[in-house]
């Protein structure tokens, strides 16, 4: 396992047709969700849940977004249609973080999204740890309420996204990232 601020600083987002299998095991499986469930949830409202697309329900998946995209797109071609189709069938295994974050007396819905973004990072940075690589993408699928509604998302939940795992088919290039000066200010009290 990689020490802990090395894999920070090494994490790469790997393209879903880059991943490969084999994909992580049951056990495997479990302690990447295991992981990524430990992060902040104020009142511990657990406000995201997940979605396993594994073997042959990554088609099943892919089917009703082909399907939703033909029925939207009365000129969409059979090419298109097949692209969708393979949507979630790329990498040996896709994650989905469903957010559940909904009106609370006490807890604002946006820390509760948050919550559902740390537990789609959490995942990333735990395949990451084990040896994998992973892509938390989103697309036009993960906002469609016809889509959503056939993968049995309820009413008030929204896909936080899709996070595609496998083994990376070749080294992750890096990119580059901006400067520290680029995005970081100190706040000063007035008058200092």
């Amino acid at each position: 396992m990689l020490d802990a601020l090395q894999l920070l600083k090494t994490r790469r987002s790997v393209k879903p047709m880059e991943l490969t299998g084999p994909p992580p095991s049951a056990a495997e499986i479990d302690t990447l969700l295991t992981i990524a469930s430990r992060v902040p949830d104020h009142g511990k409202l657990e406000p995201w849940r997940f979605i396993l697309f594994e073997g042959d329900a990554r088609a099943a998946a892919g089917a009703i977004i082909a399907d939703v995209f033909r029925a939207g797109r009365g000129d969409a071609t059979a090419e298109q249609i097949d692209f969708e189709r393979g949507r979630l069938s790329r990498a040996p295994l896709v994650i989905a973080v469903v957010s559940r974050a909904a009106p609370h007396v006490k807890i604002p819905e946006w820390e509760q999204q948050l919550s559902a973004g740390a537990a789609a990072m959490n995942l990333v940075l735990a395949a990451h740890a084990m040896g994998y690589a992973a892509s938390w993408i989103t697309e036009w699928y993960a906002y469609d309420r016809a889509v959503l509604d056939r993968l049995g998302l309820g009413p008030q939940e929204r896909m936080a996204g899709f996070v595609h795992i496998g083994r990376p088919a070749k080294p992750p290039e890096d990119r580059e990232r901006p400067p520290l000066d680029a995005i970081v200010t100190r706040f000063s009290a007035p008058g200092h």
